[in-house]
């Protein structure tokens, strides 16, 4: 009993640490690269702005690896994709991950949309020790997933089915018929971290940093269907990003 009274405990500690250590990642990484975009004057902003640019970086690096990316067809018939930077997770037997990013989904006319920022996290139990940090990429292949986003957070693996996504620029040109996960995940890891974890991770709209950055009262949908009148430059190029890589 007193084993797992401790280990609940370092859960704890880690799920309440994991979000502080994904924010002094990101200063460190702004005082490395200043943002590209002038800060705002509301507070907190910043620090979402430097999350789109991370952002921007971290898709443009996945899919300029002319092995390793994400295959064509994959994007181009994607309803929506999630680009989280610097998914901390840490743990010994129990812990936790935290990370923030951005979703924007395919408009009824083919386009994409602004992106909505979200946040990662969760709980692991399994035999894993260290601490990581991975840049993940979530497509979407369903308007169910997209829809499950837009109305509240949900568990991947649990309530939308996820699996590790096919590499390779043509990897799904003959496959396509098979690929039939709601969700596909593409991850690029650096740091120590070992081990198999049992774990789902919850995924959802971070409604405080959309108003942050887009105003007072907007909403994912809001976003999504064009309903906002300010749009930062950095987040106009994650969106013209998106639109570069999955034309067909």
């Amino acid at each position: 009993m007193r084993i797992l009274q401790r280990r609940l405990i370092a859960l704890a500690a880690a799920l309440t640490l994991l979000p502080l250590a994904a924010q002094a990642q990101q200063a460190a990484a702004s005082v490395a690269a200043p943002s590209s975009t002038s800060a705002s004057t509301v507070p907190g902003a910043g620090r979402d702005m430097q999350r789109v640019d991370q952002a921007n970086r971290v898709l443009k690096e996945i899919m300029m690896a002319p092995d390793s990316g994400i295959p064509q067809s994959l994007m181009q018939d994607a309803h929506a994709i999630a680009v989280i930077p610097g998914v901390i997770k840490a743990g010994f037997i129990l812990g936790g991950r935290y990370g923030e990013g951005l979703v924007a989904i395919k408009t009824p006319q083919g386009t994409w949309s602004n992106p909505a920022f979200v946040s990662i996290t969760g709980a692991s139990l399994g035999f894993q020790a260290g601490v990581s940090s991975t840049d993940i990429i979530l497509v979407f292949r369903s308007e169910r997933g997209v829809d499950r986003l837009v109305h509240g957070e949900f568990t991947l693996g649990a309530d939308l089915g996820v699996a590790a996504g096919p590499v390779g620029r043509y990897a799904n040109a003959s496959t396509n018929g098979e690929l039939s996960a709601e969700i596909y995940s593409y991850s690029r890891s650096r740091g120590l971290f070992a081990g198999v974890a049992l774990d789902g991770a919850r995924i959802g709209i971070d409604d405080s940093a959309d108003q942050r950055v887009y105003g007072k009262d907007i909403t994912a949908r809001r976003i999504f269907e064009g309903q906002v009148n300010q749009v930062p430059q950095p987040v106009v190029d994650f969106r013209d990003r998106l639109e570069e890589y999955t034309q067909k």
